[in-house]
């Protein structure tokens, strides 16, 4: 299939703004589509970063076409929704994680389970913060690291946070 297959370059699998896009939409906000039904709403958590990095690769329509019925802040107080579940897309912080764990331990969690998407992969002692927490693993439908810390501005353009990252990339080019 070549380029002139499409209708518009914003129609090409193979650009990168489109497989972030389709990454976030298939991956993130469908965690268990094999159980899903139309009608199964989630609630939307991130933070500050992860909002960006959700702005820059998807319209506020293909998020409510992947069954997101409200996008929340982490960090601003919400209504619990014991019914609803919750799919949590976070840099993976300690202050993150304690406002993870403080909606979802106890006896009266904020939402019925939690689908816990982390935008780069999470530190071990993070990892241990969520194990230690009893009450919080049942209620965990998945936890996965989605290695998607950037900005995807641009049909092929990017913007990486994490120069160490960057180099990574084009120093393996230099050791061959």
């Amino acid at each position: 299939m070549s380029g002139s297959d499409f209708g518009a370059p914003f129609d090409d699998p193979k650009v990168f703004r489109n497989i972030c896009r389709d990454r976030i939409l298939k991956d993130l906000l469908k965690p268990d589509k094999d159980k899903e039904t139309k009608s199964s709403w989630k609630v939307l958590i991130m933070d500050k970063f992860t909002v960006r990095i959700m702005g820059y690769a998807c319209k506020m329509a293909e998020i409510t076409d992947a069954g997101i019925s409200l996008v929340e802040d982490l960090f601003k107080r919400r209504e619990p929704m014991p019914s609803m579940d919750a799919i949590y897309f976070l840099q993976p912080l300690k202050e993150n994680v304690i406002m993870l764990l403080s909606d979802m331990s106890g006896r009266c969690p904020l939402y019925r389970k939690a689908y816990i998407f982390f935008s780069s992969p999470i530190p071990k002692e993070l990892v241990s913060y969520i194990k230690n927490d009893s009450s919080v693993i049942p209620r965990i439908g998945a936890l996965r690291e989605m290695n998607l810390e950037f900005f995807a501005i641009d049909m092929q353009v990017f913007i990486a946070f994490d120069l160490y990252d960057l180099l990574l990339v084009f120093m393996s080019r230099f050791d061959d």
